[in-house]
């Protein structure tokens, strides 16, 4: 049962004025972070500051359009930002738009929920060449995100996806599945019209450890079986397990479901039929990415198992021709002008939340929370989790009156900040506006039969959101 932090109590005033605080990124954990805050026992007033024009972060653009279940997610974080205690201020970039010392002019704390919005490297030969694409760009592309071009190189009839964890099985589907069964989604018409040009026939993901390692949650792996026309192809020499697999299996139920899935798949008899293949290969490793100009291949290291369920190279190398490879080795976060950032680890450098300085002192009103807060890992239940330890450290030190530095000025929070950017020029959004954009997109599917067609550049996002003119179109 998810538990109340702080414990209800009475209610704490640092001065004459609620407590501002401002709130940057409005996917998942943004949002949580806010809803606790919004719920202690501490009087706050909370603005939620997002880059895009839209809400809901990654939950709007980094899954797959055909998985319903995962958006609905959506319903829950839109009841919280509906209920207008928490303001939305969209389409304002921090750090550009405006900087983190305007915000700390003007805000007692600030929750830094920017999420990981790029891939993580891959350090092997090869991996700039044409044809080798971060599986996080893809699928920003085929999600709609305004930040994105609007085409896609879908040219490889074979390709490589590196990684297995639920990304690397989107990416795969993704780039497998036939437009005509993702036409219920709401992608959007420049995504169906690339999709409808793809030649794929064969998509092959790797991993370098064992059935037992890999990251795949056991309903995404059954949903990749149930793709129309298209085979997944399971080898048994990829299948091994050691002491170390043999503990992951027994003490957990996700991972033994996801091994009889793979076990079932490989032990069966009937040959492939289908127009398009998706090959499953573990224990291997990239070691190089072959071509001159562009990708014609890649070179994998056959790896074997060493008790624990960790592996080591055999010296055995395998080549597979592919004209294009897709990196699904984890999100990697980006810097914030003028706050500390770990280039290594891919996070804002925190002790629970508190961000710290490079020699380890809190800096005072800055908090982490999320995937910049603790790396990409962790769905939805371990973001609500992490949000509510900032959260206790925030609302501690605010109690400890480490947090009343602005006093009473009447520059504090929603109504300077506007001010200001207004003054700048900066066409920011709203809650109100989402919802003008929401009803938008949704008639556009309704003219197609489809619950909703995602509108997908910026400034047409802006102008409908804001009840503006652009190209010519008043919306």
């Amino acid at each position: 049962m998810d538990q109340v932090y702080p414990p209800p109590s009475i209610e704490v005033h640092v001065s004459d004025r609620p407590l501002s605080v401002a709130v940057i990124g409005a996917g998942p954990a943004g949002i949580y972070a806010a809803d606790i805050l919004s719920k202690s026992d501490i009087e706050t007033s909370i603005d939620l500051y997002e880059r895009l024009p839209a809400p809901f972060g990654l939950v709007r653009y980094g899954v797959a359009p055909d998985h319903p279940r995962i958006k609905q997610i959506i319903v829950a974080l839109y009841k919280i930002l509906q209920r207008g205690d928490i303001r939305l201020v969209g389409n304002v970039t921090v750090g550009e738009d405006i900087s983190i010392e305007d915000m700390r002019e003007h805000y007692d704390a600030i929750i830094l929920a920017t999420g990981s919005d790029r891939d993580a490297p891959l350090d092997i030969p090869g991996v700039d060449l044409e044809g080798c694409y971060g599986a996080a760009d893809f699928v920003s592309w085929y999600d709609g995100h305004p930040d994105y071009p609007r085409t896609w190189p879908l040219e490889a009839k074979e390709v490589a996806v590196i990684g297995v964890g639920n990304v690397a099985l989107d990416v795969a589907r993704m780039l497998a599945k036939h437009p005509e069964d993702l036409m219920v989604t709401e992608i959007p018409e420049n995504v169906e019209k690339g999709l409808r040009a793809n030649p794929i026939t064969d998509v092959h993901i790797f991993g370098r450890r064992g059935p037992a390692q890999v990251k795949f949650t056991p309903l995404e792996l059954r949903e990749l079986g149930k793709v129309p026309d298209v085979d997944v192809i399971v080898y048994e020499e990829d299948f091994d397990f050691d002491d170390g697999s043999q503990e992951a299996i027994s003490s957990s139920n996700q991972t033994k479901q996801v091994v009889n899935t793979l076990t079932d798949w490989v032990m069966r008899d009937e040959e492939p039929t289908a127009s398009r293949r998706i090959h499953l290969h573990m224990m291997q490793s990239p070691v190089e990415i072959l071509g001159t100009d562009r990708v014609e291949g890649i070179r994998m290291e056959r790896n074997e198992l060493v008790g624990d369920g960790s592996v080591k190279g055999t010296g055995e190398y395998i080549d597979y021709p592919v004209q294009a490879v897709y990196r699904a080795v984890g999100y990697f976060s980006s810097p914030i002008t003028d706050l500390p950032f770990d280039d290594i680890r891919g996070v804002i450098p925190n002790v629970e939340g508190r961000v710290i300085e490079a020699g380890g002192d809190h800096i005072p009103g800055i908090y982490s929370t999320g995937w910049v807060k603790r790396g990409p890992v962790g769905l939805i239940g371990s973001t609500k989790s992490d949000a509510r330890e900032t959260i206790t450290h925030l609302v501690e030190d605010a109690k400890a009156g480490k947090l009343d530095q602005l006093g009473d000025s009447a520059g504090v929070g929603y109504e300077t900040m506007t001010r200001i950017l207004d003054e700048r020029g900066i066409k920011y959004t709203t809650w109100q506006g989402w919802e003008i954009l929401e009803e938008f997109e949704k008639a556009l599917g309704a003219e197609q039969g489809r619950e909703r067609v995602k509108v997908v550049e910026r400034d047409t996002m802006t102008a409908i959101s804001r009840g503006e003119e652009h190209d010519g179109k008043l919306y």
